[in-house]
């Protein structure tokens, strides 16, 4: 089943929005980045580059920025042309701890919950066979 064309996509891409937000929060805690190394960085954590909406990726800083989880400031780069490079921040930080608490029981819960479904089918199986 292919979850981007059901009615639960709506759901999914509200929730990757917050799921984008966090990745950023690590690797902005990893080192400071710009809007398209980041989306480079991303793939480190299942996005492809090319089907990531840059768009969505600066809405997410600049609401980041707003929150107070990071803060940018325009660097010339080089011979290329300037560019704004986004730092996390203190409160960034204690953001991106709360976040990963919420992950950590969240998969515990996604994790029983395939293990009871793995033992349904199953039982489902070797009813059938």
């Amino acid at each position: 089943m292919n979850i981007e064309g059901s009615s639960l996509s709506h759901i999914k891409n509200n929730q990757m929005e917050r799921f984008i937000e966090v990745c950023l929060l690590v690797l902005l805690k990893e080192q400071p980045g710009y809007g398209y190394g980041l989306i480079d960085e991303l793939a480190g954590f299942g996005f492809d580059p090319a089907q990531l909406n840059v768009s969505t990726l600066y809405r997410s800083l600049r609401k980041m920025e707003k929150e107070k989880l990071v803060t940018s400031k325009w660097e010339s780069g080089g011979q290329g042309p300037r560019r704004r490079v986004y730092e996390i921040t203190d409160q960034g930080v204690e953001d991106l701890h709360e976040w990963i608490q919420i992950l950590k029981k969240r998969k515990k819960r996604i994790e029983q919950l395939i293990i009871r479904f793995d033992q349904l089918e199953s039982e489902e199986g070797k009813n059938e066979g």
